[in-house]
């Protein structure tokens, strides 16, 4: 599975950073960035758990 964040709709919360921070990072504009396209497997649940609670919907898992 891959993690995608849509940068013209992040407004930085750092929520997804809190709830799975192996996946997600702050980059130096205060966006969220994966760190890694490809989620490790044990992190697919905290991927997805990041992304169901973003606030904007920025996040999204294929």
């Amino acid at each position: 599975m891959k993690a995608f964040v849509d940068r013209d709709t992040c407004i930085g919360c750092e929520g997804c950073v809190g709830i799975c921070p192996d996946v997600f990072s702050m980059d130096d504009e205060g966006k969220s960035v994966p760190v890694t396209t490809d989620i490790p497997e044990n992190e697919i649940e905290s991927a997805n758990d990041a992304m169901e609670n973003c606030p904007v919907g920025a996040i999204t898992i294929e």
